[in-house]
């Protein structure tokens, strides 16, 4: 039973159409009785066709319809007539997804633009009919070609969000806070671990009328490159993620400890996420004096730059957005 209406993941089955075979026809009529060979080619059998949906952000419509047959092409008919092509079927998906071949793991296509259509598979050709077999010394041929094949496979459908800055940091480090304040998300909050279930998406009004978008994804804990907790299953959507955003809570007892457990578990995952661009924001600083703030300044030793912020003091979101806007842009001197 499906919890939430948030789907990434899917296999499904999926088949083209055959090409209908040529005809073998030979012209009949009253006063020609040899009117040699007028069979039509045969159908092109239906594409598989995946294309891009921006109004779609899951893959729900394909946990529920797993299978996928285009139809087959018609065969030829007699005064050259060609049979229809079959109808093709097309998948929408959201932005950001990517197939693989179910059986090899092999990388098969990717959908990043809206109405952007790719074939998955292709429909057999229709085979020829005898007209076109016709020569000087063979006046009526008898045979014609058959179809070619339909093509089928199983393949995997993954969806990784596109966003410009993903958010990272333990459960409960106040990433779906951050999120609600700066952008028009409203995603679940609660005091407790792993509150965040699902990714979520908001969009960050900037200055001059323009926007970034911020993807938040299920806290990551040691070891979940692994698979513990909720794992490797949402690690992908910040793949593809232009910026990285670090999320360590003030209160924490070592933030240096903690952004190198969080940076060892990226690495460990997938290596070419440490060349990103990284920023680091230290949460709940409306729990620190000035002097107390500067005591963890002088503790903090990490190669990014990094920004004390409080989303429920509003304090230091302006300063974050600058920095980020900076980061995705590569404006950074």
């Amino acid at each position: 039973m499906i919890k939430s209406g948030f789907i990434d993941y899917v296999k499904i089955y999926c088949s083209s159409g055959k090409g209908g075979a040529g005809s073998a026809h030979l012209r009949r009529e009253k006063f020609v009785p040899k009117g040699g060979p007028d069979g039509g080619d045969g159908g092109r059998g239906g594409h598989i066709i995946i294309r891009g949906n921006k109004n779609m952000w899951t893959l729900l419509h394909l946990h529920y319809k797993r299978h996928f047959r285009a139809e087959h092409g018609s065969p030829g008919g007699k005064q050259q007539s060609t049979g229809a092509n079959g109808k093709d079927i097309i998948i929408d998906v959201p932005l950001g997804t990517i197939v693989k071949d179910a059986e090899t793991n092999e990388f098969v296509l990717e959908i990043t633009e809206d109405q952007e259509e790719k074939i998955l598979l292709r429909g057999g050709r229709g085979g020829l009919g005898n007209v076109n077999f016709k020569t000087s010394t063979n006046q009526t041929p008898r045979y014609a070609q058959p179809g070619e094949p339909m093509l089928e496979g199983n393949f995997i459908f993954e969806l990784k969000l596109l966003a410009d800055v993903g958010l990272v940091g333990f459960p409960n480090a106040g990433k779906s806070t951050l999120l609600s304040v700066i952008t028009a998300a409203k995603p679940k909050i609660a005091d407790y671990p792993f509150t965040t279930l699902k990714p979520n998406l908001g969009i960050v009004k900037y200055r001059d009328f323009r926007s970034f978008v911020v993807a938040d994804i299920p806290g990551i804990i040691e070891g979940a490159s692994e698979g513990k907790g909720l794992g490797i299953r949402f690690l992908r959507h910040i793949e593809r993620n232009s910026v990285l955003l670090f999320l360590i809570p003030a209160d924490t007892n070592d933030i240096n400890k903690d952004y190198k457990v969080l940076l060892n578990e990226l690495k460990r995952y997938n290596p070419e996420l440490m060349v990103k661009e990284r920023v680091l924001a230290i949460s709940k600083a409306d729990l620190l004096d000035d002097e107390l703030k500067e005591e963890i300044e002088k503790e903090i030793n990490v190669d990014i730059p990094y920004v004390f912020i409080s989303s429920v003091a509003n304090k230091g979101l302006t300063e974050l957005k600058d920095l980020l806007w900076k980061k995705i842009n590569q404006e950074v001197e």
